[in-house]
């Protein structure tokens, strides 16, 4: 373990994120123990492939940062040691950031590695409840496992009909799904989930409704259509 705060570690998250590749050959040539240590101490700690995704992403050059680093040994499914244990993927899902993400799948990292931070789930999770939806709908199109509210907010009718025919899904996987489709204002899928029983008036995530997290998100058309369901608000962005 080195600690983060060490000159080596500062010195090799400046060329990662600035994607200044010769400085990044340069310390994985001097030091290639860079690409394998973890960075952190006991309370937290990460490795080499985080840095590439580390919040907002989009850093320059990351699908050649990602290709040097894991060429130099870096573990394409290391874990963030900590409050959670997320992949690099993970990451580059939260932050929209597919260029990152497919850099990450080529070089073969792990689509349903679990470790999402709310839910402990695999990357689309995280897509998702952050509504990070072209990293989503790219996850959807390398082959991730979508479940019935992943595939409400992505707008994906037709699966969330047959699940609802299939009667896989309970009341409250109806609402929830619901509040997911509604924030990310895909209307027809709404529809069917409040033709299905969806509850317009129970407090979700964010401590919004799906009226509220429609509002929130914008999505006019959505919020008329719940309003004129008798849609409830908990108070906020009305």
């Amino acid at each position: 373990m080195i600690a983060a705060d060490d000159p080596l570690v500062v010195a090799l998250t400046e060329a990662v994120q600035a994607g200044d590749l010769e400085r990044l050959d340069h310390l994985l040539a001097s030091h290639p123990q860079l690409a394998l240590e973890r960075f952190g101490d006991a309370q937290k700690s990460c490795e080499a492939l985080h840095l590439a995704t580390d919040w907002p992403g989009h850093w320059p050059d990351v699908v050649a940062v990602v290709e040097r680093l894991v060429q130099a040994g870096a573990r394409v499914d290391a874990r963030f040691a900590g409050p959670h244990t997320e992949t690099p993927l993970h990451w580059a899902a939260s932050s929209d950031d597919v260029a990152a993400l497919d850099a990450l799948l080529d070089a073969g990292a792990d689509i349903e590695a679990g470790g999402a931070v709310l839910t402990g789930g695999s990357p689309i999770d995280d897509a998702v409840v952050f509504a990070q939806w072209r990293a989503a709908r790219r996850l959807l199109e390398r082959g991730a496992d979508i479940q019935f509210w992943h595939a409400a907010a992505l707008g994906l009718t037709e699966r969330v009909m047959r699940d609802l025919a299939a009667g896989a899904t309970s009341g409250d996987e109806i609402t929830g799904a619901c509040w997911h489709a509604a924030r990310a204002g895909h209307l027809t899928t709404v529809v069917a989930l409040v033709d299905a029983g969806a509850d317009l008036q129970e407090v979700l995530w964010e401590d919004r409704t799906v009226l509220d997290a429609a509002v929130a998100a914008g999505h006019d058309e959505v919020a008329a259509f719940v309003r004129s369901r008798g849609a409830g608000s908990a108070g906020i962005d009305r």
